[in-house]
């Protein structure tokens, strides 16, 4: 196991602290959802409605309607955030208790019984590749990806130790319309929305 100098973990924490002070003033003045993760900032241009937030709409709702009062679907903010890592993000959907949720700052995200990302259009690698390895790495336990692309997606769980550190063991994939089970409550994904084929979108040039 190799150890950073003092030097070098001084580097990457002042270089965390300073994505993250941007990340906080951009928030604030630019559009779409700004994360941190190991290769730098990522900057997700999400469309204020349609398919996406439909998705994580339906998602939320179906999951607090079988879950018990304390735990909720929560989506929006605060962050979910690992500063040893260096790691900050935002799922779309956290499942998380009430009483994990009374923090000053940013969740613990080994508080979290699970987070669910609907996969974006622009930028899905940051779903598909980057949080499949992040999340594991801050503790997630279970891990669920939506796909309004393909009508598709897979949930993550059993987080163990790999050359690479830590990654989830099992995988199980999905297609729409069969049910899927996110930590101990199943739901149905009847009719969750798709995106367009950029040949359905209308020709809005004339207007």
């Amino acid at each position: 196991m190799t150890i950073a100098p003092d030097s070098a973990r001084q580097g990457a924490s002042h270089r965390y602290q300073a994505m993250r002070d941007f990340v906080q003033s951009a928030d604030d003045t630019l559009p779409g959802k700004f994360e941190i993760t190991k290769e730098g900032i990522v900057h997700d241009m999400m469309s204020p409605v349609g398919p996406h937030e439909l998705t994580t709409v339906h998602l939320r709702r179906r999951l607090e309607k079988v879950m018990p009062e304390e735990i909720v679907a929560h989506t929006g903010e605060p962050d979910v955030e690992d500063k040893a890592e260096g790691l900050l993000r935002r799922p779309d959907v956290m499942v998380i208790t009430m009483e994990d949720m009374d923090v000053p700052d940013s969740f613990d995200p080994r508080s979290l019984i699970a987070a669910v990302e609907v996969v974006s259009r622009s930028n899905p690698d940051n779903d598909w590749v980057t949080k499949m390895r992040d999340y594991p790495l801050m503790g997630i336990p279970v891990y669920a990806v939506f796909d309004p692309r393909t009508g598709t997606g897979a949930i993550l769980t059993d987080i163990h130790p790999t050359p690479d550190g830590p990654r989830y063991a099992t995988r199980k994939d999905f297609v729409y319309g069969e049910d899927v089970t996110i930590g101990d409550w199943t739901i149905s994904t009847e009719n969750l929305p798709r995106y367009r084929s950029k040949d359905d979108e209308p020709d809005r040039s004339a207007t």
